[in-house]
Parts: C-alpha cells; structure tokens; sequence
C-alpha cells in the first residue's frame, strides 16, 4: 500500500508545439509501460474515498484525469484507455447552451475541435467519468460571486442531464480558486482538482487536490520515471519553479 498517488493531467492529445499538448505516441507508449509495470487506475471518487477514511492508496495506482474536454481525447486517448482497462475522469466546459444533442460540440477553446455530446456519451458508457470544468472557463478568482456560482452550478446541471448521471468532481479552470470558488464547490461536488503540483496523500484537500500536470512527463524517458522510487523528488524538485512562476502569473488569490 502507498502513502501517496498521482493524479495525472492531461489536456490535448496531439503534436502541436503547445504546454497543453501531449504528444500520441508517448501517451501510448507511457500507458504501455505503466500498465506493464503493474500500474493501474483508480477512478477519482476511489482515490478520495481512501483519504477519507485514512487508508492507504494501492500500490501502483495512479488517477487519469483530462482538462477541458478537447477531441484528441476520445481520438488519440480513448482507445489506449480502453486497450489497458483503465478508468479517467474528463472535466468538460460546456458553454452556456442549456439543450444539447449528441451532434453537438463544445465551445473550442484555444482553436482546437472538441468532443461532440455522443462521443462524450460512448465514453461514459466505456467507464470513463465527467466532471464539471465550468462554462466558460474563466478564472473564477476574478469573477463576482454570483457569475462564480452560474459557472460552477449550471455546468454541473449541463452535464447531468445530458448523461442523467450525478456529477461530483470539479476542476477549477487554470486550477485557479479562492475562498469563494472553494466554498461554492464544496457545496455541489465531492471533490475538486487544482493545478498544485504534488502528489496527493491523506492530508490533501478533498476540494483543492494537487495534480501532475503531463508537461512535466513530456518524453519518454520522463514518463519512465514514473515507474521508479525517483518520481516523488522529482516532483517535489519541478514543484518549487512551477508555485514561483504561477505566484507570478496570476498574482496573489483575493
């Protein structure tokens, strides 16, 4: 059993020149390796369930979670998930649209085609879970209260009755929250991911969980590292320039 586990983010599955990029091949070749070196999913819920109740994670486990809800997810991920039995957790914005049909997309974001409201609904019946990301995407420290609570209430309401399921994980978009955004997702989801850079453990947040962004698994030989005793510290070492350069990108959280 393990004191801690990574929560694996990804975002896009495709070559572009780009931090949110993830490129294919490495994607599969690291699933690959992991799942041949024993590793295996937990669904998010499941890992936060084992926080809860103080209990140690399972070895060799990690969660999958992908930001934002772009195509190159159902096309390029999907099918490796789906090749290794392995579980993942989407976070979707869903723009403002309150009737959706399965024909229809996403709002693109960042000029990239996203996942269509049928494919999104062949994943969920594939085992993989969604979660609420926002309309709009917005960096809700920088919004009113009362558009915080429509971003966060009405996505969450999008998405269940587009997949009559309960939705109770959250991402903060650009992992960015404050007491607020917090307050109000504690009230409507069982947990919520952040942008930290950490492993999680028993004394993590169940609504500000830290995550590994997959820029940092970038290669090959990154990703590898995931499979030795090394993965911890380097986490730890890349966590300190990352907390510098986002303290200076946003500022500090009202």
């Amino acid at each position: 059993m393990a004191a801690w586990l990574p929560i694996l983010t990804f975002h896009a599955i495709d070559g572009r020149r780009s931090v949110i990029s993830f490129a294919p091949e490495v994607f599969r070749s690291g699933m690959t390796k992991l799942f041949e070196g024993g590793y295996r999913t937990l669904g998010l819920l499941e890992a936060v369930d084992c926080m809860r109740r103080d209990i140690p994670f399972p070895d060799r486990s990690m969660v999958i979670t992908f930001d934002d809800g772009f195509h190159s997810v159902y096309q390029e991920a999907f099918p490796v998930l789906q090749r290794y039995g392995m579980s993942a957790t989407v976070f979707l914005t869903v723009g403002e649209k309150a009737v959706v049909k399965a024909a229809d997309r996403l709002p693109s974001l960042d000029m990239r085609p996203m996942l269509s409201w049928g494919e999104i609904q062949e994943m969920q019946q594939n085992g993989i879970a969604f979660g609420a990301h926002t309309l709009t995407h917005p960096d809700l420290t920088h919004l009113p209260t009362e558009r915080i609570e429509a971003e966060i209430g009405k996505s969450k309401a999008i998405i269940e009755d587009a997949l009559s399921t309960p939705v109770a994980c959250f991402a903060y978009p650009y992992g960015r929250f404050d007491y607020r955004s917090r307050e109000i997702v504690r009230q409507n989801f069982a947990c919520a991911c952040t942008d930290r850079l950490a492993l999680i453990t028993a004394h993590s947040d169940p609504h500000s969980l830290e995550r590994v962004d997959a820029f940092y698994l970038r290669s090959n030989w990154l990703f590898d590292m995931m499979l030795t005793d090394l993965f911890p510290w380097y986490v730890k070492v890349r966590s300190i320039p990352h907390h510098i350069r986002r303290a200076f990108q946003f500022g500090p959280k009202r």
